[in-house]
């Protein structure tokens, strides 16, 4: 590889990266409203209190979920809000086919665009929930009083401009289930320009803002801004939000725990509002005397007005887009996808000027991509034993939405499934490697061939992760950058070239050390990804990406560890293949037992 050529081609990236430093803008949101918040803390405190103690198990299809549906109902009658009521049946992961239940509660606005104020119901089973989310329902009913009092001479209702939405769903601290079945089913589909979600308000820690979606989408950077100026007003203090790398990991792998991703998936701006952190918080402990009071009047007064303000400026909030956060300042996804793409360029250069080597040598590439082949062959036979296991219910199977985050299923590992997969994948690694295991020595433009169509492949891949997500491009630059100097490195001490290429794996671990790390799942992520893929949150596409980038890193390192080999000629191949082998043996060994037998 022509290095100097590969270093020049760096230059490519100077104008994304400028382009990206002179598109950095400062968000800018609406204006705050006249009046001051009413938000009545004493109350919601007192309703919390009161769905916690008649209803402290609230989990979805038990007859806590079902009081607290009536108790919601209850609360606003009164106030002459009567809600409707969906309900459905529905597989939860972990809890089986279970009923559950939404609540919508509407105020007629001017306008019949509506704004959706939201929290979910149900909690985890494990604690009371008091803060998880009693407290978000109980702010959500005194938000849709606000609306909704009874006209007087003492006081009047306040008059929205849009139509408003006070929902209450089910299931939400179990995969989002009732806001995704609200969105398939409300008849405000195609009229929804904003959603405020309200989860555990009244924790000890800090306000904080959820943007991320189910896909690589964000909501109106005015609709951040503005959430954000009402908690500052409120607290005192900036919410805390992810930081640069977590938002870059949430673009190229959309995952989120809280209500808002589905309607971000849908274009639609949403955003949650929470003083938990990445994930909701622990359920143990989670009673009325944790409840933080002035943070639950800071965020209930902080919703309030962001309501007011979005209500008066709607308009100037709407939409979905792609950008990272970087301090006061955000970066448009435009800019940062044109920026990854360029930094591929290197890697593109070193590839085909390598092919282009191997090709004015007259080097053999077909032996090689033979042996790559079988490789593939072998990744992709685990995943069709996967899907084959999953056909068979021994995966776990639900709503293809994010499960929750503790308990059986994101602990539970299935041992023997587990074991079983891993053996029949062995199985298929063994048959596999028949061919491609080495039977003599391997000359040195073998190896150089093994390479270039080991990083043909990524350069595949690559395209295929351009197509489909190019924000995932950070889980592929470090192996395109790093493996691409293992032809050159093929003299170097074995310890360099395994360094390099567990290097290019920091990429993809960033999916497992976010999900452990951020989410507090710990070494449990392996097994939650796992559930991710078997329930279909994660598609096709990626998976087999995934399988692909497997069977190319399985290439460079067997040639980094002296085990490589190209696939056989025909002259050098034993007569039977491994399976006729294998049958041939348990036949020959079936027989020579019945000869025993009768002798």
């Amino acid at each position: 590889m022509n290095t100097r050529l590969y270093r020049a081609a760096f230059l490519v990236a100077v104008v994304p990266l400028l382009l990206a430093a002179f598109t950095l803008t400062r968000p800018t949101g609406l204006a705050a409203p006249q009046l001051p918040p009413s938000f009545d803390t004493s109350d919601a405190v007192a309703l919390t209190r009161q769905l916690v103690s008649e209803y402290p198990n609230r989990t979805p299809g038990s007859s806590g979920a079902v009081g607290a549906a009536g108790w919601f109902a209850d609360q606003l009658r009164p106030y002459g809000l009567e809600s409707q009521t969906d309900i459905w049946t529905q597989n939860v992961l972990g809890l089986g086919n279970v009923t559950l239940r939404n609540l919508t509660a509407v105020v007629p606005g001017q306008s019949p665009l509506a704004i959706v104020i939201m929290a979910h119901r149900d909690d985890t089973g494990a604690g009371a929930g008091a803060n998880d989310n009693a407290s978000g329902t109980a702010a959500l009913i005194e938000l849709a009083r606000e609306y909704a009092q009874p006209a007087s001479d003492a006081t009047q209702p306040v008059q929205a401009a849009h139509t408003l939405v006070f929902l209450s769903t089910d299931a939400g601290a179990w995969g989002s289930l009732g806001a995704v079945r609200f969105l398939r089913h409300t008849a405000y589909r195609g009229k929804i320009v904003a959603v405020i979600n309200l989860d555990a308000i009244a924790g000890s820690g800090p306000a904080r803002i959820a943007i991320a979606g189910d896909r690589p989408r964000s909501p109106a950077l005015a609709l951040v801004a503005t959430a954000e100026r009402r908690i500052a007003e409120q607290t005192g203090h900036e919410p805390e939000h992810t930081g640069l790398l977590g938002q870059l990991v949430d673009l190229a792998f959309p995952f989120t725990p809280y209500e808002q991703g589905p309607f971000v998936a849908r274009e639609i701006p949403a955003l949650t509002l929470t003083s938990a952190n990445n994930r909701p918080p622990a359920a143990f402990g989670d009673d009325a005397a944790s409840l933080n009071r002035d943070r639950f009047e800071a965020l209930g007064k902080s919703a309030q007005q962001l309501l007011a303000s979005l209500d008066a400026g709607l308009e100037l909030a709407q939409g979905t887009s792609s950008y990272v956060l970087i301090g006061q300042r955000a970066l448009r996804g435009w800019a940062l996808e044109l920026l990854l793409v360029s930094l591929t360029f290197p890697f593109f250069v070193g590839v085909v000027d390598l092919f282009a080597f191997c090709r004015r040598r007259r080097i053999r590439l077909a032996p090689a991509a033979t042996a790559l082949r079988s490789r593939l062959a072998v990744w992709g036979f685990a995943g069709a034993v996967f899907t084959c296991f999953l056909g068979l219910g021994l995966w776990p199977h639900g709503a293809a939405e994010p499960p929750r985050l503790a308990g059986t299923v994101a602990g539970g590992w299935p041992t023997l499934t587990l074991s079983a997969f891993a053996i029949l994948s062995v199985l298929g690694w063994i048959v596999g490697r028949d061919r491609i295991a080495p039977r003599r020595p391997v000359h040195p433009d073998e190896h150089l061939a093994g390479h270039a169509v080991a990083l043909l492949g990524m350069a595949v891949v690559t395209l295929l992760v351009i197509a489909t997500n190019p924000f995932a491009l950070i889980f592929v630059l470090p192996a395109l950058h790093l493996w691409l100097w293992l032809p050159q490195w093929s003299d170097r001490h074995v310890a360099v070239r395994l360094l390099a290429l567990a290097g290019g794996l920091v990429g993809p671990a960033l999916i497992p050390i976010s999900l452990g790390v951020r989410f507090g799942l710990g070494f449990d992520a392996f097994w939650y990804l796992v559930v991710l893929v078997a329930v279909g949150y994660v598609s096709f596409v990626p998976v087999v990406i995934a399988l692909a980038g497997g069977a190319i890193a399985g290439q460079l390192g067997a040639i980094a560890v002296g085990r490589y080999a190209p696939y056989p000629d025909r002259g050098e191949r034993r007569r039977l293949g491994p399976i006729r082998r294998t049958i041939r043996f348990a036949v020959l060994l079936r027989r020579d037992r019945q000869r025993h037998s009768v002798l």
